[in-house]
């Protein structure tokens, strides 16, 4: 692992929210030439092994990012060891998330949303029983907290 930040997001069933929340952030880490990793995870074993929602795999690509290749996993214990910041998407998952972090883990847990002033305690918009417009909603609001993320981490 690189000796920058590395960062899970980590929503319910890791097929719509944190893949397009870990595009995000791999887009705008990109642009602000910021050396960081990136992954997601789900918190529940629904579709592991399974590529992200085709409504989220096509609105990645109307942003240029190509997440047909991700593909699902359940966070386990040893990613609060190798990730030095996890975001849950929203406060469930974050509960959840507590539970099982190890005692004595180093990663720095929060809700995303909580990068955006003014958004703290929010969580991001879960577009899976939607529509497509859900699905841009969710992008927007992921691509605001990764630009906020990465200014952040950026500055040290």
């Amino acid at each position: 692992m690189s000796s920058g930040p590395r960062v899970l997001f980590v929503c319910l069933g890791n097929i719509c929210r944190s893949p397009l929340a870990e595009a995000a952030f791999r887009t705008e880490a990109a642009k602000a030439g910021l050396s960081a990793e990136a992954d997601s995870a789900g918190t529940a074993a629904y579709h592991v092994g399974e590529p992200p929602d085709r409504r989220a795999i096509r609105e990645a690509a109307r942003n240029g990012v190509d997440i047909a290749h991700y593909r699902g996993r359940q966070v386990t214990p040893q990613d609060f060891h190798d990730f030095t910041h996890v975001f849950a998407l929203d406060a469930d998952n974050l509960a959840n998330l507590r539970r099982v972090r190890p005692s004595g883990a180093p990663a720095r847990l929060s809700l995303l949303l909580d990068c955006v002033e003014g958004r703290e305690g929010e969580a991001v918009a879960d577009p899976y029983y939607g529509d497509e417009s859900g699905f841009a909603v969710t992008w927007d609001e992921v691509s605001e907290a990764a630009r906020a993320l990465v200014a952040d981490l950026s500055n040290g």
